[in-house]
């Protein structure tokens, strides 16, 4: 039976002033009301008190509204108050989030009928979907059908579940729907994800000898054992033992290499157990350039290698320039991974090196095609224009009004400057799913009009799983330019080129004042406040503690004196944009590693793959952002040359772009 539940005293005269409030709206026209106001009503309410809806009974946050109310209150809500709020906004995604929060109530108090009441086929949310088995077998519908859709939730991943979906296992189990075969299942995926306590358990329930021997399999993954030269020689032991072994050397190469040959004689691993350890010594031994790096790579056969240990077994020669392996590690490649901007950069690079200028040059040309960084360094090379072909497909004004009055766009747009950002994105999301490309395309601009230049990232591009190449030429939508009177000014007072300022702002917030991090950075050039206290009281500029770098002209003027800073402690610009993202202790590292080494390799040599690729995206932003400062973005722009950019050299000549071969579709 339900618990059960009474409606708080403040709840009832809520219920009817939202009621009020949306016959209202249903009845007038929208018109929504100030950003400032509706931002005090979503914190007056969400501090628990009562906000008046009469003004806000026709503007389109309504329903959000609505939910932060019911949200506070949802564990003593009536069932028909939640349900008349999904009626109201069946097919919103305000009515989608208030149906996943209250699903999660009605199951925290076990009102099952409630639950199937609100539940909608589809939803993904494991947590949600293993109360839902709950639900069922708590109301007499454990059936056929039941056991299936629990089997299926049960082998869908080999991670950890849920604490919420033990229960409707454990009456699986009961039901005799867990057979020790559906239970190894689960056991050898989670032995692929190397989870231990998800093999223990799993194998609870498995007859007294296989359960010994599941927790033994689990024990070995904790803390490698002589034990394991005594398990039957089967190829699930094989398996366990090679998944072992193979997450022993991510932590301790040395270790897994030594352990290797015994268990792999004892057990008889096949080529493909032996192999998947050695990718692995190979790998955490590389990617911190240990000096036994070389032999392991060498020590994995072709057939094991991907894309990601080719690209090491090039950079570990790279650093001990030793040009001619690092060309033959790029020709082992595959003809895919060969043909990208980078690797056919390098190939040209290193076949330069080695004396072969002939070779060099039709690789050149190739990365030359490409407006990406190694594709401007390649150019540099030849001494070519740039490749850019800008796709700015006109845009049609009715079509465009069109999507902008979209309802889930209209609220995407106004929770976005309430900093509701993911109510916001649910509401992009839902206003997307019914958008063909061209009205995706125009929901970018819709919104960079109203000053969210993210969704030019996210809105574009890679897009639901899909990739659309042509887009990438959007540079107008995908590099957005705000505040650049201010990017000029702080740029010149630091003797900075203002286009690297830009790409800098791009890469760290796209433009959002309000970007925070999981490590607060904060604002347009993600400054921690501890950096940005230290650098305002240096120069003497006003600081009212951390929210001030939520205000875009103090970011930047902090921001661009910190880029100073660092250029003048590292000396090249490529160094400061490294410390900039990584900070001081790993680029001493790298420089110690790698003392004098040309830029090009120094950078594609950085450990961090984040680091790596983000100075490589900073310089190449710069020369986009250059071109767009330039002349508008209108195409007849120009740039400082990267290969100027990397020596900090701002005063050679600049270089014109050409648009040599614009794909069909690009118009």
């Amino acid at each position: 039976m339900p618990k059960s539940r009474r409606l708080p005293p403040i709840a009832a005269p809520i219920a009817l002033l939202f009621s009020a409030a949306a016959c209202a709206f249903a009845a007038q026209a929208q018109a929504p009301a100030s950003d400032g106001a509706l931002r005090a009503a979503f914190e007056a309410s969400e501090r628990g008190q009562t906000v008046d809806m009469a003004p806000f009974a026709r503007d389109p946050l309504l329903g959000w509204l609505e939910y932060v109310s019911l949200r506070r209150n949802i564990d003593t809500l009536p069932n028909a108050q939640a349900q008349d709020f999904l009626k109201r906004y069946q097919g919103q995604a305000v009515g989608e989030a208030f149906r996943e929060l209250w699903l999660a109530g009605t199951a925290r108090r076990d009102d099952w009928p409630a639950f199937l009441a609100a539940w909608k086929p589809g939803i993904k949310d494991v947590k949600l979907r293993c109360a839902e088995l709950d639900a069922r077998q708590a109301t007499g519908r454990a059936d056929a059908q039941w056991t299936k859709d629990a089997q299926a939730l049960w082998r869908s991943s080999g991670k950890s579940l849920p604490d919420g979906c033990d229960a409707p296992f454990n009456v699986l189990a009961a039901k005799g729907g867990l057979p020790p075969a559906l239970r190894w299942e689960r056991i050898d995926k989670a032995a692929e994800e190397w989870q231990p306590a998800v093999m223990r358990a799993a194998a609870r329930g498995l007859p007294a000898e296989e359960f010994a021997l599941a927790n033994d399999y689990a024990a070995f993954f904790e803390a490698v054992n002589d034990r394991a030269l005594g398990w039957p020689k089967t190829a699930r032991s094989r398996a366990m033992a090679s998944q072992g072994l193979a997450r022993l050397a991510k932590s301790t190469p040395v270790a897994a290499e030594a352990a290797l040959p015994r268990f792999a004689q004892a057990l008889g691993f096949s080529d493909a157990e032996r192999n998947r350890v050695l990718y692995q010594i190979a790998l955490w031994t590389v990617a911190s350039y240990e000096p036994d790096a070389a032999r392991r790579l060498n020590a994995v056969p072709e057939a094991a290698y991907d894309e990601r240990l080719h690209e090491w077994r090039a950079r570990e020669a790279m650093t001990r320039s030793d040009w001619r392996a690092a060309l033959a590690a790029i020709n082992k490649m595959g003809e895919k991974q060969r043909g990208d901007s980078r690797w056919s950069y390098f190939a040209a690079r290193l076949s330069e090196l080695a004396g072969d200028k002939a070779a060099a040059a039709p690789l050149y040309r190739a990365a030359a095609a490409k407006s990406d960084f190694h594709g401007f360094l390649a150019a540099d090379r030849l001494g070519l224009p740039y490749a850019l072909c800008p796709w700015d497909p006109p845009v049609n004004a009715a079509a465009k009004a069109a999507v902008a009055r979209d309802p889930a766009l209209v609220r995407a747009l106004a929770l976005n400057r309430i900093d509701r950002t993911s109510w916001a994105l649910r509401e992009w999301d839902d206003a997307l799913s019914r958008f063909d490309d061209t009205q995706r395309r125009l929901a970018v601009e819709v919104a960079q009009d109203d000053g969210w230049f993210d969704r030019a990232v996210f809105g574009l591009v890679n897009v639901g799983g899909k990739n659309y190449p042509d887009e990438s030429r959007l540079y107008r939508l995908r590099f957005p330019l705000h505040h650049g009177d201010t990017i000029r000014r702080e740029a010149a007072k630091n003797a900075l080129d203002p286009a690297w300022v830009a790409a800098e702002i791009r890469a760290e917030s796209v433009f959002n004042p309000r970007a925070r991090s999981g490590a607060n950075a904060m604002g347009l050039m993600q400054i921690v406040p501890g950096t940005g206290a230290g650098v305002a009281k240096r120069l003497g500029i006003p600081y009212a503690g951390a929210n001030s770098l939520y205000d875009s002209d103090t970011n930047i003027t902090i921001g661009s004196a910190y880029l100073r800073q660092m250029l003048d402690k590292y000396g090249q610009p490529y160094f400061a944009i490294a410390a900039y993202n990584a900070g001081p202790t790993p680029v001493a590292r790298w420089q110690s590693q790698r003392p004098g080494m040309d830029a090009d390799f120094w950078i594609e040599t950085v450990t961090y793959k984040e680091t790596r690729e983000y100075v490589a995206r900073v310089l190449a932003f710069s020369v986009l952002y250059d071109w767009r400062m330039s002349a508008a973005g209108k195409g007849d722009g120009d740039a400082l040359p990267l290969s100027q950019r990397l020596r900090g050299d701002t005063r050679g000549p600049r270089k014109k772009f050409v648009c040599a071969a614009p794909t069909a579709s690009g118009g």
